[in-house]
């Protein structure tokens, strides 16, 4: 059986028409352009807002969400926007939402979010709708001041079922306050934010001066101001911007150099570039650090909290140059990113790029016939209700034949009609008077009525003039924005610097150099390095501070030295991990800004540093003395061991003194408890391999023990400082009697004798309280660092001492060239 086609029929074959397919594609997608860059993508230059944040703001208006009263869940807010309005993803509409409520993306939020909206550079997501809740924030309240006065023009929505504002009032200049982002079909756009204060100034500038230049404006808007700060460097691009309405500028974030642990320098981030977060910071610097491409980190911490805020903290090994580092970290990591400024934005319905004298002109514009029409409406509502008062006047005048003219009538129709042809009223004053209550008529609302009319006339005149005058016009728009910047302006947040810093500064190498500097040990245990080859100004008198150095030894910066304790022990340090100590005044603690021995040796309990060691094997080498008259002189040391001993110490002796030979010529001092002073050549002590326990000193009587030792260049302007007190007082408790004598009147004697005597006992003292030697003149303090006055020199070696009012703590030279000041022995 044969198969028969069915034909079409005739009035349906001659719809068929042949198109070219590359006509319709190109039809298809110009219609899909514009749809993308008028309902989507591009704001519109006078509220700053595209399509959806509009709608969102004009909804939630709508729904009474101010900021006065509670939060509701996105998802509602969503749901509205999109049933009535925004017939799009409700993925766009919360995406919009989330955004506008962002304090790290909007310099003037516009949403008050309540949970988690996101973090900074898009980190962390925020939570769903059906989590959060929002409400319109203080400052949305002036976007949409006015609305419902006939301020801007309404339109169907895509539905026909509701109206929809194309432009909200805008009470401040949203686009250029907020900025913008957006892609669309063939063109995108990129607008940085700025401060409300400073763009609410040029406005009001422009106000003034219509024919304003750029310049005139950038007086008072001279660049961005990013919600998350940080430092704008080079502003050449930014004028770019102001002139073209394109441009480019660099943001840096916000780094201090800070003390992070006792040891260690960091770098401390407070501000990130803006739209960048802590996670791409964090992640960047540790791929640079495993792929070798960047030295001198040592630990990276993200300390970021809810209570301070931001805080990124870059630990730096030491030897390296926290400032040259910090440049590196701007070159190779999104801690320096660049901004590329595009001011295109819809004017009239056309998108446009515009500059900075642009941008404001149109919002200026936009807010003088927003003003206007407000005024106008405003105006036709008040003679609106003049003219039913006045009617009302009218009536209550006549108030018996009005009643009794109604009384006559048949029906309202009649009674309208004879109140009109008696009174010459019009039809809307003749309802408004049959409507009004029997109770509105008396004479007291008569009172009331007259004063409301007059009002109502004053208003309707100033408004009037408003409507008249384009210069007070432009005064009410400019007083209304200077009142928004009295409530909402606040400081900059974006430091604006002229240097680009492009390049790092050559005269700062990545790492530090070995170059010489000084090791200092102070008298409440501090330790630090000296900048440079020169020994800091020693501490003056302690005239005010109570530390003082005790010991100082020269060394390199990349080298080591060695602490010497009580014990005997010599312990190694990297001088590199000491801090810093700049040369300071008399009344600042000479290592302030050092860190305590503890920080870097374990010690024992009872034991105490008393010196330090350098670790050179080509000098005279360290000579050490103990409590029992011991002295013994080391010079070589073991290179593979970072603790070691120095000197084999008997059961209950411990060392008094140590000090680093500088020429080897010095004489070396031992003053015993019993006022004996022995001075004797350093040449007399021969070396001795580490584990000797030394030769003998000084001879010491029954009971008695060394009080101090150390080492005394020859010649030198030395003096001899002896405190002479009772064994039987706690030690610190008693102030003493003291005398400084010349060094010079103690002769040389041979070592392993008793010596000389330096100190004549008076009646009730039995023993010396402390002792020191050093370059004149000598200064004394108390513990709380006040001075205690020393006597006059005397040149008697054995002579009685002068009682002191108060006891001694630290006592040091006043040399303020060399030396080394040392706490008082025995205290």
């Amino acid at each position: 059986m044969a198969r028969t086609t069915s034909q079409p029929p005739a009035e349906l074959a001659e719809k068929i028409i042949d198109i070219d397919v590359s006509e319709e594609m190109r039809g298809s997608f110009l219609e899909y352009a514009y749809s993308v860059i008028y309902q989507r993508a591009l704001p519109d230059a006078r509220d700053g807002l595209k399509p959806v944040q509009r709608r969102i703001l004009y909804q939630m208006n709508e729904m009474g969400l101010r900021p006065d009263r509670a939060h509701v869940k996105c998802a509602r807010v969503v749901g509205e926007v999109m049933g009535k309005l925004h017939p799009h993803g409700d993925g766009s509409i919360y995406d919009a939402l989330v955004r506008l409520s962002q304090p790290f993306a909007m310099r003037v939020p516009l949403v008050d979010g309540h949970g988690n909206f996101g973090s900074l550079g898009g980190d962390d997501a925020p939570a769903a709708m059906r989590y959060t809740e929002a409400r319109l924030a203080s400052p949305a309240e002036l976007m949409v001041a006015s609305i419902d006065e006939n301020v801007v023009d309404f339109r169907p929505n895509y539905d026909g079922q509701e109206q929809e504002p194309e432009v909200l009032p805008a009470a401040f200049p949203n686009l250029l306050v907020n900025g913008a982002s957006g892609i669309a079909v063939g063109m995108a756009t990129n607008m940085a934010p700025h401060n409300l204060g400073e763009v609410i100034s040029a406005a009001r500038h422009l106000i003034a001066h219509p024919d304003a230049t750029l310049d005139d404006l950038m007086e008072f808007v001279p660049g961005p101001d990013l919600p998350t700060g940080g430092t704008i460097v080079g502003l050449d691009g930014i004028r770019d911007a102001y002139v073209k309405g394109r441009g480019t500028f660099r943001t840096r974030a916000t780094v201090s150099i800070e003390k992070v642990t006792p040891r260690r320098t960091g770098l401390v981030v407070t501000e990130l570039p803006y739209n960048v977060g802590p996670e791409k910071v964090v992640s960047r610097i540790k791929e640079l650090v495993q792929a070798k491409k960047i030295q001198g980190i040592s630990d990276l911490k993200d300390l970021t909290d809810r209570n301070q805020g931001l805080r990124l903290v870059i630990e730096l090994k030491n030897g390296f140059n926290p400032e040259a580092v910090l440049e590196e970290l701007y070159r190779l990591t999104p801690m320096e990113e660049s901004f590329g400024i595009n001011n295109v934005a819809l004017v009239d319905g056309q998108p446009q790029t515009l500059g900075l004298r642009e941008l404001l002109s149109v919002y200026v514009d936009h807010r003088l016939e927003v003003v206007r029409r407000r005024c106008e409406f405003r105006r036709a509502k008040r003679q609106e209700r003049l003219h039913l008062v006045a009617g009302l006047l009218v009536a209550l005048l006549g108030i018996d034949e009005v009643i009794a003219l109604i009384r006559e009538s048949e029906d309202s129709g009649q009674a309208r009609e004879r109140l009109m042809d008696r009174f010459g009223l019009s039809d809307v004053q003749a309802r408004y008077i049959l409507d009004t209550p029997l109770r509105r008529l008396t004479k007291y609302d008569r009172l009331e009525l007259e004063g409301e009319r007059d009002r109502l006339d004053s208003e309707i005149a100033e408004l009037t003039a408003i409507l008249e005058s384009d210069a007070k016009l432009r005064r009410v728009v400019s007083k209304e924005l200077a009142e928004v910047a009295k409530q909402y302006a606040t400081p900059r947040r974006t430091v604006l610097k002229e240097s680009s810093g492009a390049t790092r500064t050559a005269a700062v190498p990545l790492e530090v150099g070995d170059d010489p500097c000084h090791v200092l040990l102070s008298s409440s245990g501090m330790l630090g390095r000296s900048v440079g080859a020169r020994l800091p100004r020693m501490f003056e008198g302690l005239r005010v501070r109570h530390d003082a150095i005790t010991a100082s030894v020269p060394a390199t910066v990349r080298g080591e030295i060695a602490i010497v304790t009580d014990l005997g022990r010599l312990i190694r340090i990297p001088v590199l991990e000491l801090p810093e100590v700049p040369d300071e005044g008399a009344d600042v603690p000479p290592l302030a800004s050092g860190s305590p021995v503890t920080e870097f040796v374990e010690l024992a309990d009872g034991e105490r540093v008393i010196s330090l060691a350098s670790l050179a094997g080509d000098g005279p080498g360290l000579v050490v003395g103990t409590e029992q008259g011991v002295v013994k002189r080391v010079t070589d040391y073991p290179q593979n061991k970072d603790d070691f001993e120095v000197i084999g110490l008997k059961e209950g002796d411990r060392l008094v003194g140590a000090t680093q030979l500088s020429t080897g010529e010095e004489d070396l001092v031992f003053i015993t408890s019993e006022a004996q002073l022995l001075r004797f050549p350093a040449s007399s002590v021969r070396p001795q391999g580490r584990p000797a326990g030394g030769v003998a000193g000084v001879r010491l009587g029954e009971g008695a023990r060394a009080l101090w030792f150390g080492a005394v260049p020859v010649p030198e302007d030395s003096v001899v400082l002896t405190v002479a007190g009772t064994s039987a007082a706690l030690p610190g408790s008693q102030a003493g009697a003291a005398k400084v004598t010349p060094f010079e009147v103690y002769p040389v004697k041979g070592r392993a004798t008793g010596g000389v005597r330096c100190h004549r006992f008076l009646k009730g003292e039995d023993t010396l309280l402390f002792a020191w030697v050093g370059r004149a003149p000598a200064r004394a303090s108390r513990a709380d660092g006040g001075p205690v006055r020393l006597p006059d020199l005397d040149g008697r070696r054995d002579g009685s001492g002068e009682a002191l009012p108060r006891p001694i703590a630290f006592v040091g030279s006043g040399q303020t060239d060399t030396g080394v000041t040392a706490p008082a022995s025995g205290s």
